[in-house]
C-alpha cells in the first residue's frame, strides 16, 4: 500500500486481473480449492517480479497462473487416481452475467469441464488458453514451455479431441432450464413422468460422494436404469427433500437440501431437448463454493 492509502502497482494489478485467473486456474483444475491456492502461489512470485520489465501485465500474469496449475494438474491427477467413485468437478455457484458469455459459459459447464478432464495436462492448458481466453500461440507457448510451432500442432489435435467429446447441439439456457423444473417437480411431488420424457436413451448419471457421502460407485447408464435409480431415490429420500434453482457454472441447476441442510447439486447436459448426463455432487467439501457466489472472466 502507497503512502495516499492506494494498492502499490503489483497489488493492483493482481487485483484487476484476479477473477480472469481464477477463471484460468479453475478451467485447468476443475477445483476451485485448488484454483485459490494456485492464485496465492502465483501473487507470491508476481510480488517478486521488477514490474518495469513487464511488457503486458495481464499475459505475465497468465504465464504465471497456467505454469502454477500445470505443476498442481498433475499432483490433483494422481489424488484422482485414489479418488473413491466417480470424480467430478467442483461446482461454482456463479452470478447472472456469466450466462451472457455463451463461450465462457459453455467452457465451464460440467459436461466441458469433463471432457477437458480426458485430455494431457499440457494439451488442457493450450485448448484452455486458446479457445477459451483467446491467447496467441507465442503467448501460450511462453505458459506452457513449448515452441509455437509445438503449441500450434498440440491447439489442432486439442481441438479435435474436444470437438468429438464435446455435445454437438447448441443448447440453450431455457432448455437445460426446463429440464431441471422436470426434475424439481420429481423431487417435489415424486411424480417421474415429466422427467421421464426427457431421459436420452442413453443417458448418463454420475454422483460424486467423494467415499463421505453415500454415491454411485460407477456410471449408470440408460434412461431405464436411470429412471429406476431416480424412483428409488426419491421415495427413499422422502418429504424432507426441496429443490432450489440456482445458476452453477453458468448454467442452470439444482441445489438439493435435506431438512435444510445442503445435501447436493445436481447440474444436467441437455441435447436435442433430451437429458444426456446428470451429474451430482455430494462429496461435502467440493459444496462449499455454493454457498456464495464466485466471481469468474475471461
Amino acid at each position: 500500500m502507497s503512502e495516499d492509502g492506494r494498492p502499490d502497482p503489483a497489488t493492483a494489478a493482481f487485483v484487476a486481473h484476479r477473477n480472469l485467473l481464477f477463471t484460468v486456474a479453475y478451467e485447468l483444475l476443475g477445483s476451485a480449492t485448488d484454483a485459490e491456492d494456485v492464485l496465492q502461489e502465483t501473487w507470491l512470485r508476481w510480488a517478486d517480479v521488477d514490474l518495469g520489465t513487464v511488457r503486458d501485465q495481464r499475459a505475465y500474469l497468465v504465464r504465471i497462473t497456467t505454469r502454477q496449475a500445470l505443476n498442481r494438474l498433475r499432483t490433483l491427477g494422481r489424488r484422482k487416481e485414489s479418488y473413491v467413485g466417480p470424480w467430478l468437478p467442483e461446482p461454482l455457484l456463479t452470478t447472472p452475467d456469466v450466462a451472457e458469455d455463451v463461450e465462457l459459459a459453455d467452457s465451464l459447464s460440467m459436461a466441458m469441464l469433463l471432457v477437458l478432464e480426458t485430455l494431457a495436462p499440457t494439451e488442457r492448458a493450450v485448448f484452455v488458453l486458446r479457445e477459451v481466453f483467446g491467447l496467441g500461440h507465442d503467448e501460450i507457448a511462453d505458459a506452457v514451455g513449448k515452441s509455437a510451432a509445438a503449441v500450434r500442432q498440440i491447439a489442432h489435435r486439442a481441438r479435435a479431441h474436444v470437438a468429438a467429446r464435446r455435445p454437438r447441439d447448441v443448447v440453450s439456457p431455457a432448455e437445460t432450464r426446463a429440464a431441471l423444473d422436470a426434475f424439481r417437480r420429481a423431487v417435489e411431488t415424486g411424480d417421474l413422468q415429466g422427467l421421464l420424457d426427457i431421459l436420452a436413451p442413453d443417458v448418463v448419471v454420475l454422483t460424486d460422494g467423494g467415499g463421505v457421502k453415500q454415491a454411485l460407485p460407477r456410471p449408470v447408464v440408460g434412461a431405464e436404469k436411470v429412471s429406476r435409480l431416480l424412483t428409488l431415490g426419491l421415495s427413499r429420500a422422502g418429504a424432507g427433500l426441496s429443490a432450489e434453482p440456482v445458476q452453477v457454472n453458468g448454467w442452470p441447476a439444482l441445489l438439493l437440501r435435506r431438512r435444510g441442510e445442503l445435501d447436493a447439486v445436481v447440474a444436467m447436459r441437455v441435447e436435442g431437448g433430451l437429458v444426456t448426463g446428470l451429474y451430482s455432487v455430494r462429496n461435502p467439501e467440493k459444496l462449499a463454493h455454493l454457498e456464495r457466489e464466485t466471481e469468474v472472466s475471461r
